[in-house]
């Protein structure tokens, strides 16, 4: 038997290994840890059609196309507003410029040589606001290039959750643990999409109402974009709020600027790094620091699409390390937020039976054996 150290430092050097793989190939692992988060929670729905009566076939086929049409649905939205906002940059051309003289002619009162501040702000124009626009949609839209990759996955993968039972009704009787740790997984990322979606839909609606409110151009784009990046954990009201503010800038100068911050402050701020990170925190057991570190972690290896799926990626990682092992559940507790309870170590919750003779993992039905 290995001595604990040198095992600890064997599983960091393999982690290191891992972790390096799925970074070298992340525009692969990205799609798919997308297509299995969608289909863990389209599951539910699959499973009420089965019990509903409906055939294996027609319930996978009305899995497949609700969850495509919702994909199409907001790529289409996303494409069609981010087109419009491209179209409508040039028209604030003489408002750059004018903004590039003033800003020329204050850092020169400062005593900045005005020669070398025209050069250096000689790029800002409405191009640049442009593919800066392009590159903050840069993490979707590179999913989206690669779409016939994500619905082909998509697509197995719903098809295997019809017949994802009778498997785990072979597996559950001698690997409980891992059936146990799979449906904590599968709870959790779907309690964290109810709520941050939620949340999602109201933060847009007001930012929605703010900005139409205030003439900023294009609120629903924006609402649209606050929508997506209240999925991304603490820092997603940050990069929400940059494109209203420069379109403020431009529209009526700073002071519509600080209004839109301002405003973007007290409803944003307050709903998503306040009140939302604690409930999101009691519903996956996850502390707002595990949150935080799990952003930049996932954000490094996958890419945008790693800060947008961080949350669910730390639950899978979690079940699949930390909760199919009862020596290791202790971490739970350092993991979560709030004050753990002192009695036991936390496990994750045993399949729940129903009168019919089935277990309940991954939001479908397993019949016990």
């Amino acid at each position: 038997m290995l001595p604990r150290g040198v095992l600890v430092l064997l599983g960091t050097a393999c982690l290191v290994v891992v972790v390096g793989g799925m970074h070298a190939v992340a525009e692969l692992v990205g799609p798919v840890f997308l297509a299995l988060m969608l289909a863990v929670t389209a599951s539910p729905f699959t499973g009420w059609l089965r019990r509903r009566g409906a055939p294996v076939w027609l319930a996978a086929t009305v899995t497949i196309i609700t969850v495509y049409l919702g994909l199409f649905a907001l790529g289409g939205a996303l494409a069609v507003s981010v087109a419009r906002l491209i179209d409508l940059l040039p028209e604030y051309q003489e408002q750059f410029t004018q903004l590039r003289g003033d800003l020329t002619s204050g850092l020169s009162g400062l005593g900045i040589d005005a020669e070398q501040m025209s050069a250096a702000v000689a790029g800002v124009e409405p191009g640049s606001f442009a593919r800066f626009v392009e590159a903050l949609f840069g993490g979707l839209a590179g999913v989206l290039g690669n779409a016939v990759f994500l619905l082909a996955v998509l697509l197995f993968m719903c098809l295997d959750v019809v017949s994802f039972p009778a498997r785990l009704a072979a597996v559950a009787p001698e690997r409980p643990q891992v059936v146990a740790a799979l449906r904590s997984f599968a709870s959790g990322t779907r309690r964290y999409l109810l709520v941050t979606t939620a949340f999602g839909l109201i933060v847009a609606v007001f930012d929605t109402a703010l900005l139409w409110w205030l003439g900023i151009p294009l609120p629903l784009l924006w609402g649209l974009l606050s929508f997506i990046t209240n999925y991304i954990p603490n820092i997603g009201f940050i990069i929400g709020v940059i494109p209203p503010a420069l379109l403020g800038l431009l529209q009526g100068g700073l002071d519509l600027m600080l209004w839109v911050i301002a405003l973007y402050c007290v409803v944003n701020f307050i709903i998503q790094e306040i009140i939302q990170p604690k409930i999101v925190g009691d519903a996956v057991g996850l502390s707002v620091t595990v949150t935080f570190l799990s952003l930049v972690f996932w954000g490094w290896v996958l890419g945008p699409l790693g800060a947008l799926l961080a949350i669910p990626l730390t639950l899978l990682t979690k079940g699949l390390l930390i909760d199919v092992d009862p020596s290791t559940r202790w971490l739970n507790r350092l993991l979560a937020s709030g004050t753990p309870s002192p009695t036991g170590d936390e496990a994750p919750e045993a399949a729940p039976a129903d009168d019919d003779g089935h277990d309940h993992v991954h939001g479908m039905e397993v019949r016990r054996t």
